[in-house]
């Protein structure tokens, strides 16, 4: 058995050509991990070669497969449900740090449940009485700017969206925390 993989270092503009090359060589299987954007590249290169997707959204909702337990097509895989936890880690984060009336969330502008994160946590937000204030960040610089503006917007913590790009930059990320002294909550406990 041969594998092969591609990383497309967080520029999902690439990801369509990694599938094509993957389906121009027949490849048995497509094996993708992460967001949603692998998966829906590989989806609109094959109808014919399997697909297993590995991903922190909601499958169903992102387009990739009709149901969970009926996936059809052939596309088929498991699910962490990321997204649909930034809600949940923004609310233990609330109650583990009280005192804060501003709550920052750091998300990837261009990850397709970005929209669903914000709304969630805007909706926890609303519910708790605290505010929340939306940072973007697709790169590492950002990710320092988004730390620079904590203090600027009186951010008393701090909820890191779920992006396989915040993992890559867990150390970073993690770093930064601590230097600015900010308590913050991540989507997987391999970052702290």
């Amino acid at each position: 058995m041969a594998v092969d993989y591609r990383w497309a270092e967080h520029h999902y503009e690439r990801l369509s050509a990694g599938a094509a090359d993957f389906v121009a060589r027949q490849v048995d299987v497509i094996v993708t991990q992460g967001s949603i954007p692998p998966a829906l590249a590989a989806k609109d290169g094959t109808t014919t070669i399997p697909i297993v997707f590995v991903t922190g959204a909601d499958p169903v909702a992102a387009g990739l497969v009709a149901g969970l337990a009926r996936p059809g097509g052939n596309l088929t895989g498991f699910t962490l449900m990321h997204a649909e936890l930034v809600q949940k880690r923004f609310e233990l984060l609330s109650e583990l740090v009280p005192q804060t009336g501003v709550i920052a969330l750091l998300v990837k502008p261009d990850n397709p449940e970005t929209g669903k994160m914000i709304r969630d946590t805007q909706e926890a937000a609303h519910t708790k009485g605290v505010e929340i204030e939306i940072l973007k960040a697709s790169n590492q610089g950002e990710i320092d700017s988004a730390f620079a503006s904590l203090a600027q917007i009186k951010a008393g913590a701090l909820v890191v969206g779920a992006d396989p790009f915040f993992f890559s930059a867990r150390e970073q990320l993690v770093a930064l925390a601590a230097r600015h002294a900010v308590p913050a909550i991540y989507d997987s406990p391999e970052i702290v």
